[in-house]
């Protein structure tokens, strides 16, 4: 007996020192580290680090609208509080804990180019997801890393070519789009001016143009998947947003056990339309037959993806694919709102390119400059995804920063689209035209990312963006309604907290 007791004491004890070493020693030593480089921050508190404090700066940041003052558009202090707050009292870079894990925080564009060109290269690359991230984004193209990541890219790169998106899928968007005008018209009722929640609309918009470019002849099975993928991604912000408890993620909670229900829901749902395709056997342009074709690599050899991973890419497109572009849509019939004259400008090349009354062509899409630039200004202001994260796999030199393998780094792209010494003094406000001209360096605007993990949606993206914005501003001019509160809220993705209201007129031309 009294062995077992020495025994169990024994076990206790290196567990207890491996538990300080790892929640204790090793963080005071890399925060040492740091402060020998002059890079500071708050600091490190134990097990938690400075979540709780940063869960409280994002609650008290979202707490009250944030008024449009002419019509400046500085987001950073609502959709990154703590980075607005501490670059400002520590200086850039500064270091802060998620948890026990060194987060070093930057904006210098030398150094987000650095990292981000070289992601995968052995010394940065993506972090891993969470498992609850697992459960909402599958094991996608975002979530992978080393060959497999470089597998799922060869195929999704063949997917999304830009002969595919335009011969196989601008109909489905000029389709879609056309039907929620016609809802519009219905809902106008022969008024001259009508309110609209935008966001709700574009959101519905987008899930239906995705569900129609993803599942094809399975539109409706594929509308129902990505409705339980809505429901997932309520309870992945609520998770987000609550201090990350080791080992919760295990307790069958009431959030936890519908988390679960609806992730093997979908994984269901995925496989029976893989199996339903398989059986039909058509030859279809959606995106669920092209990931389940093969193709040819440079060594001639066929690759193709397994069920799991065609279920994990489609878990994730519903995310980039809807996000993207209702969020940065959303945002630009905002701006344009509140900017008449750009409409004029936009309505104007959208008319002598496209005409009255016709529909978007792929031909088409080249001659519209100033919408293109109406669109990136709008990304610029309002980047659906405000930071990128990536992890020193090794110990590496970033600049003449010394970063320890296992330190995550928090480039901010909001920061960086809002940084008037890259965009001017002007950088909060909407001016598209600072589009013009090529852009002074190539990590200043990055809302689809950089190097070899740039969006491979990006085209699918661009494309739809510019269609939906073109038949709308064709068709409509728009006010901003004065219900509208503006309060920009970081979700997952940058969505307006309170909806988008706006008040559109319909235009005969």
């Amino acid at each position: 007996m009294n062995h077992l007791i020495l025994v169990f004491l024994a076990l206790l004890c290196t567990h207890l020192l491996k538990f300080a070493y790892s929640t204790i020693w090793t963080p005071l030593r890399i925060q040492s580290h740091f402060k020998r480089q002059r890079i500071t921050g708050p600091g490190y508190r134990p097990i938690f680090g400075n979540m709780a404090e940063i869960s409280r700066q994002f609650d008290e940041a979202t707490s009250k609208p944030s008024p449009l003052h002419d019509r400046d558009h500085d987001i950073l202090p609502r959709v990154a509080p703590f980075y607005h707050v501490w670059s400002n009292m520590y200086g850039k870079p500064f270091l802060y804990w998620s948890g026990s894990k060194p987060m070093l925080a930057i904006s210098d564009p030398d150094m987000i180019r650095e990292i981000t060109m070289n992601t995968g290269g052995g010394s940065f690359d993506k972090t891993r997801f969470n498992p609850k991230g697992k459960i909402l984004f599958g094991q996608g193209l975002v979530a992978l890393l080393g060959q497999q990541w470089a597998l799922h890219r060869r195929i999704l790169n063949h997917a999304f070519r830009m002969e595919k998106v335009k011969a196989g899928w601008l109909p489905d968007i000029v389709g879609e789009t056309s039907k929620m005008l016609e809802k519009w018209e219905e809902r106008r009722a022969g008024r001259d001016e009508f309110e609209l929640d935008l966001f709700k609309r574009l959101h519905e918009l987008s899930a239906d143009i995705i569900s129609r470019t993803a599942f094809g002849s399975f539109f409706e099975q594929g509308k129902r998947i990505f409705m339980l993928q809505e429901q997932q991604m309520q309870f992945f912000s609520l998770a987000v947003e609550s201090l990350n408890i080791p080992g919760f993620r295990f307790f069958p909670t009431r959030s936890n056990r519908k988390m679960w229900r609806l992730g093997k829901e979908t994984n269901e749902s995925i496989r029976a339309l893989i199996q339903a395709n398989r059986k039909r056997r058509e030859d279809s342009s959606s995106l669920l037959s092209l990931l389940m074709s093969s193709y040819k690599n440079q060594d001639d050899e066929e690759e193709a993806l397994t069920e799991d991973e065609i279920i994990g890419e489609f878990k994730t497109f519903h995310f980039t694919g809807k996000e993207t572009a209702a969020n940065a849509l959303t945002w630009a019939l905002l701006l344009l709102a509140l900017n008449p004259e750009w409409q004029d400008k936009a309505r104007e090349e959208i008319v002598r390119g496209i005409g009255n009354s016709k529909v978007p062509v792929a031909d088409n899409l080249k001659d519209l400059k100033i919408v293109n630039m109406i669109i990136d200004e709008t990304l610029r202001l309002y980047p659906p995804i405000v930071m990128l994260k990536r992890k020193a796999y090794k110990d590496v030199k970033l600049g003449n920063i010394d970063v320890p393998a296992g330190t995550e780094v928090y480039m901010s792209v909001a920061a960086v689209h809002h940084d008037v010494d890259i965009w001017g003094n002007d950088a909060h406000k909407f001016n598209p035209w600072r589009f013009k001209e090529p852009r002074k360096h190539l990590a200043s605007f990055i809302p689809f990312g950089l190097g070899p993990r740039f969006c491979v949606g990006q085209t699918l993206a661009t494309v739809e963006m510019k269609i939906i914005l073109a038949m709308i501003i064709r068709r409509y001019s728009l006010a901003v309604s004065p219900t509208y509160v503006h309060s920009p809220k970081l979700y997952i993705s940058l969505q307006p907290q309170y909806g988008m209201q706006i008040l559109l007129t319909r235009i005969t031309l």
